[in-house]
């Protein structure tokens, strides 16, 4: 199973509509897919029609209390795509995580143990910071997708984002890699957009993926439907700039492992 985490520290970057979307684009191009929403805030989880009352089980009895990983996961709305949900529990794990034991590996262990061929792509929604939660996701996983939002200040959380990753590599996971970085809420009629833009690919090359995200309304009202802008509206310029980003993220993704 490909496990990727989908990380920035900055909030409000287009992390969990990012992820709920290659998602839900991954299932529907026939890769069965889990998604994993490790923010406390659980949006991931509610963008995907799961309320709170259904949440009984969650990606903190995976990380707390060592539950299996088949006995927390429950099935979306999405054909082929299976979510691992999270509750206001989570928001006291990084807490309780200092006292326990190997707790930087409680969830790479979790996946480690998963019914082996069950999922295809594992994808991780990561909180808006750089605590135990995000480092548990980054030593799991394979390698790190970072959404970017195309203005001035979300270039220095990447250069705090991009250290991380590299202390993550030398001290835990040492295949971790960057998979890409995505341009999110991509405005053409401001020009700084262009200018963030430009500079990050000058900057990072070939790592940046060539879909931009657009700022898009439609983008913005599917999770109040509980769905995902690929079935509110698969139309909109924000669920095709999704699916030609989820057409990238395949033709990276190691084939072998794919089609397993």
């Amino acid at each position: 199973m490909i496990s990727i985490a989908i990380a920035n520290q900055k909030g409000g970057v287009g992390k969990t509509t990012t992820a709920i979307n290659l998602a839900t684009a991954l299932a529907a191009t026939g890769h069965r897919t889990l998604l994993i929403d490790l923010d406390p805030q659980g949006n991931a989880s509610t963008g995907l029609g799961l309320n709170q009352r259904d949440r009984t089980r969650s990606s903190y009895d995976l990380l707390v209390a060592e539950g299996a990983l088949e006995d927390v996961v429950t099935r979306s709305i999405v054909p082929g795509l299976d979510i691992v949900p999270a509750t206001q529990d989570l928001s006291g794990a990084e807490i309780e995580l200092i006292d326990l034991e190997q707790r930087t590996h409680r969830l790479a262990h979790a996946l480690a143990a998963a019914p082996g061929h069950r999922w295809h792509v594992c994808l991780i929604d990561c909180p808006p910071s750089l605590g135990l939660l995000t480092v548990n996701a980054m030593v799991a996983v394979q390698s790190v997708l970072v959404p970017l939002q195309c203005e001035f200040f979300a270039l220095e959380g990447l250069s705090q984002l991009l250290q991380t990753v590299e202390r993550i590599r030398a001290r835990f996971n040492s295949g971790l890699s960057i998979l890409g970085v995505a341009l999110t809420m991509y405005d053409r009629r401001n020009r700084l957009t262009d200018q963030v833009a430009d500079d990050v690919r000058a900057c990072l090359g070939d790592l940046v993926f060539k879909t931009v995200i657009p700022r898009n309304v439609r983008l913005s009202e599917a999770p109040s439907h509980g769905v995902p802008a690929l079935i509110y509206d698969m139309r909109c310029a924000g669920s095709e700039a999704y699916m030609a980003l989820a057409r990238e993220l395949i033709d990276r993704l190691p084939k072998q492992e794919v089609a397993a």
